[in-house]
């Protein structure tokens, strides 16, 4: 039976590396893939999903308005799929987290999403949230905080190194905005202490 993976961490775990180790290695025995990422996320033009060791890949891009169980189908009955991937799922709404259910338990392809669990201000992301909620698995990839310990939480940055306190909850950036730092860490910074 096909489930719905949901493998989450902080910033800089790995998330995207380990997405397209997983699709190469169903590619690498013939078996086809769909790939998806997050729209709002255009820093990678051509090369959709990029991971920061260099890794890369082109994808389908998903929106607020993207039928995703639709799509999938549509492009299953042309050429069975051996697997969903997406990356970005923290920005899934949570109706496109239940189609995404659907493919698995209807469709019997087996969905492996790949986001971020908590915002720069520790809150859950909606896809996110339904991902933990409703997924069979659960699997949190391990960044590290620079004391040593699992970083769990993402801090963003101003161009000064500073904590944001307030802002969106979306503003798309990478080590130049976030830094992943563990419960502690996050803690003192959002309260202005030295960490």
């Amino acid at each position: 039976m096909a489930k719905l993976y949901f493998y989450y961490a902080s910033m800089n775990a790995g998330k995207s590396t380990n997405l397209l180790q997983a699709e190469f290695n169903y590619r690498e025995r013939g078996m086809a893939t769909m790939l998806w990422t997050a729209s709002i996320d255009d820093r990678g033009g051509d090369r959709a999903i990029e991971s920061r060791i260099g890794l890369h890949a082109q994808a389908n891009r998903f929106d607020a308005e993207t039928d995703l169980w639709a799509r999938v189908s549509a492009a299953h009955a042309v050429q069975p799929l051996s697997c969903v991937l997406v990356d970005e799922a923290q920005f899934l709404s949570k109706h496109q987290v239940w189609q995404l259910a659907r493919i698995a338990d209807a469709a019997g392809i087996p969905v492996l999403c790949y986001g971020l669990r908590t915002d720069f201000q520790g809150e859950l992301f909606e896809g996110a949230a339904a991902l933990l909620g409703i997924a069979d698995s659960l699997v949190e990839l391990k960044a590290v905080c620079h004391c040593g310990r699992k970083a769990t939480m993402n801090l963003r940055v101003d161009d000064g190194g500073a904590a944001v306190r307030a802002g969106d909850q979306t503003e798309i950036g990478g080590n130049d905005r976030y830094v992943a730092l563990c419960r502690k860490h996050f803690s003192e910074a959002m309260e202005g202490m030295p960490s």
